[in-house]
C-alpha cells in the first residue's frame, strides 16, 4: 500500500542513488593505479571477505521476516550458481574486454552482485511503504553497504585489466535492479513482502558458493595462506563492523 507522503518517483530517485553508491567502491584505484601480480591473492582474499560477511548479513537480514523462506533463498541461490557455473564452465565466455577463465569468474561475480541487487530493491521499496523516515533510514543503509560491494567487484575487475571506469560502470551497473524493483515494491508491499526473505537467501547462498569454490582457493594460488587469512579476517571484521554501525 503507498504511503500518502511518498511518491513513486521518489522512492526511484532514492533507490538510483543507491546503485550510484556502489560505483564509488572503485575509486580507491584511481590512488593505487596497478595491483602486482603477487598482491592479487590478496585482493581476491579482501573481495572473499566483503562478499563473505556481506552473505551472513543477508542471512541475518531476511530471518527476521521468515527463517524458512530464507533458508530455501540459500538453497536456491547455491543451486542456481552451481548449475550456472557448470553452463559456463568449458564455453568460450567473454565480459568486456576478458576472455577465457578470467571472463567467467567476472561475469559470475557480476551476475551474482545484479542477483542481490533485485532482493535489496524491494527491501527499499517496502521499507518505503512503512513510511517515509525509514525508507530513508534503509536507503542510507544500503547505499553506505553498496561502497563495499562495489569495492569488491572492483577488486576482481580491475586486476584482470578492467579500467577503473569500466569497473565502476559494472558495480553500478550491478546495482540497476535496485531502483527498477524498489517502485513496485513500494506500490504493492503486501505483494512483495513474502518474497523478499527468498531474495535475500538467494543471494546469499549463491555469493558463499562463490566465495568458496572460485575465489578463495584462487586468492591460495597467488598467496601465501597467512596472508590470505590475515586479509580475510580484516575484511570479514571490518565490514561486521560496518553493518552493525548502520544499524543493521
Amino acid at each position: 500500500m503507498e504511503s500518502a507522503s511518498t511518491y513513486p518517483w521518489t522512492v526511484f530517485l532514492y533507490a538510483l542513488f543507491t546503485a550510484i553508491a556502489t560505483g564509488l567502491g572503485a575509486l580507491p584505484f584511481l590512488f593505487t593505479r596497478r595491483i602486482l601480480a603477487h598482491h592479487l591473492g590478496l585482493a581476491n582474499a579482501a573481495a572473499a571477505g566483503l562478499m563473505l560477511s556481506a552473505s551472513f548479513g543477508l542471512i541475518y537480514e531476511g530471518v527476521h521476516y521468515h527463517l524458512a523462506r530464507t533458508l530455501l533463498g540459500v538453497v536456491l541461490g547455491l543451486l542456481f550458481i552451481q548449475l550456472s557455473h557448470r553452463f559456463l564452465h568449458g564455453r568460450e565466455v567473454s565480459f568486456g574486454s576478458l576472455n577465457g577463465l578470467d571472463a567467467r569468474k567476472a561475469l559470475m561475480i557480476v551476475g551474482i552482485m545484479t542477483l542481490h541487487s533485485f532482493a535489496e530493491g524491494v527491501g527499499v521499496g517496502v521499507a518505503f511503504g512503512g513510511g517515509e523516515a525509514l525508507g530513508v533510514f534503509i536507503t542510507l543503509a544500503i547505499a553506505v553497504h553498496n561502497i563495499p560491494e562495489g569495492l569488491a567487484i572492483s577488486l576482481v575487475l580491475i586486476p584482470r585489466g578492467v579500467s577503473v571506469l569500466g569497473a565502476a560502470l559494472w558495480s553500478v551497473f550491478s546495482s540497476l535492479p535496485q531502483p527498477l524493483m524498489a517502485v513496485p515494491a513500494f506500490l504493492f508491499v503486501e505483494v512483495f513482502k513474502p518474497a523478499l526473505p527468498v531474495g535475500l537467501g538467494f543471494a546469499a547462498g549463491a555469493m558463499i558458493w562463490m566465495v568458496a569454490a572460485e575465489i578463495l582457493p584462487e586468492a591460495l594460488k597467488e598467496a601465501r595462506a597467512e596472508g590470505v587469512a590475515t586479509v580475510l579476517t580484516l575484511a570479514v571484521a571490518l565490514m561486521v563492523a560496518f553493518q552493525i554501525l548502520l544499524g543493521g
